[in-house]
């Protein structure tokens, strides 16, 4: 069976062929495309070839049980030039009452024809199901990448966020009608010597008044107790009134238990419990010692030969000077009596301990000044930027 063409009808375009990915060959292709269009781009961290895969692949991804995508490869004689995925969110398009079709693992090469076709190509997909606008990028849910990188491009990424080229922003603003939806912006953030001051002393304050305590996990308590699923309850409960947030379901929640809480250095979980309402969980900060170096050492994101040694001396000895903050969600109710405080307050200071410079801030909205100000209180840098973009059909 032949994979389905896209002709496109403009002459300009005629040169360029959309494939629909239909199997798992030209789902490597896929993925590898990154690798080649970045080879050599010492700032784009690769990411993990099996964590794509597995992501990709709707028998292993939880997140087809809510959502529909087709991936397209554009070819110019016989060689990628392109990929892009086409996603619909139906439980995100429900909450948010859109009809939206997203846009997501799109890379192309510096051509306006080139990119055009892929996005026409999303767009006529998203038609055919009755969708009326389009966004991106954006990935399958929440827990996977979002944004287009304008902002930092001199920045080493990390295996978290995308990076693309700075003349991405050209081609995605060019496509007509296309407009900004959100910003989400990332920190550098300088480990201090000595917990600021006023930082120890607001958590302190907050800890004694609304007694609050930090709580580190066992393996079992994560893993055969129920504390790992408690865990992305939180989440759920934290951003489910952020920009496109589509709520975790109990598969969702018990993948990403398995795939992160399950590798996850428990020194670097921190969880704030209330003792006045029976100790209740309503905080939780999850970090991991930065890949971005050790990624470098890998073959095209593959662990073999050699690099799984350097991810496994980061992951075991935290043989890096930075460490990244993946996720940090406080219910709404305790974020407002500063329990975030708490967990930073005790988080810095096994950074110090583990001998971390550097702490990575993941993706924040433009619009979240409270999450935004609680960098005030340390040495930090704005210094990258990720867009999304939305476009009427």
């Amino acid at each position: 069976m032949q994979p389905k063409e896209y002709n496109m009808s403009s002459n300009q375009l005629s040169e360029i062929k959309i494939i629909k990915v239909s199997n798992r060959r030209q789902l490597r292709q896929f993925i590898d495309f990154y690798y080649d269009l970045y080879d050599g781009c010492p700032n784009a961290t690769p990411y993990l070839f099996m964590d794509e895969m597995d992501t990709l692949r709707k028998d292993r991804n939880p997140s087809f049980e809510c959502c529909e995508s087709d991936y397209f490869l554009a070819l110019r004689n016989g060689k990628v030039v392109g990929r892009v995925a086409a996603i619909i969110n139906r439980r995100a398009n429900e909450r948010w009452q859109r009809k939206l079709v997203r846009f997501g693992w799109l890379d192309f090469i510096d051509d306006l024809n080139v990119s055009r076709a892929l996005l026409d190509t999303v767009v006529g997909w998203g038609r055919e199901r009755g969708m009326t606008e389009l966004g991106g990028p954006l990935g399958f849910t929440d827990m996977d990448r979002e944004g287009l990188l304008v902002e930092g491009f001199d920045r080493p990424s990390t295996m978290y966020v995308n990076y693309n080229y700075p003349y991405y922003q050209k081609h995605i603003e060019a496509y007509g009608g296309m407009e900004k939806d959100n910003d989400y912006l990332e920190y550098r953030v300088k480990v201090p010597a000595v917990t600021p001051p006023k930082f120890a002393r607001l958590a302190e304050m907050v800890s004694q008044r609304y007694h609050l305590g930090v709580h580190h996990f066992t393996s079992h308590e994560l893993l055969k107790e129920g504390k790992g699923e408690e865990i992305f309850r939180i989440i759920n409960d934290t951003y489910k009134n952020l920009y496109g947030y589509s709520e975790l379901s109990e598969r969702q929640v018990d993948h990403l238990v398995d795939t992160y809480i399950r590798k996850a250095d428990l020194n670097l979980v921190t969880a704030v419990y209330d003792h006045d309402a029976g100790d209740k969980m309503v905080g939780i900060g999850i970090c991991f010692p930065s890949f971005s170096e050790a990624m470098h050492h890998t073959h095209r994101g593959r662990l073999l030969p050699f690099g799984w040694w350097h991810l496994l001396k980061v992951l075991r000895w935290h043989k890096t000077d930075t460490v990244d903050l993946l996720l940090i969600g406080v219910l709404p109710e305790y974020r407002q009596k500063g329990a975030n405080a708490i967990i930073f307050n005790d988080l810095i200071s096994r950074f110090r301990d583990y001998g971390f410079q550097w702490a990575e801030a993941m993706p924040q909205m433009e619009a979240n000044t409270a999450v935004r100000s609680q960098w005030q209180y340390l040495e930090s840098e704005q210094h990258r930027r990720h867009r999304c973009y939305t476009k009427h059909l």
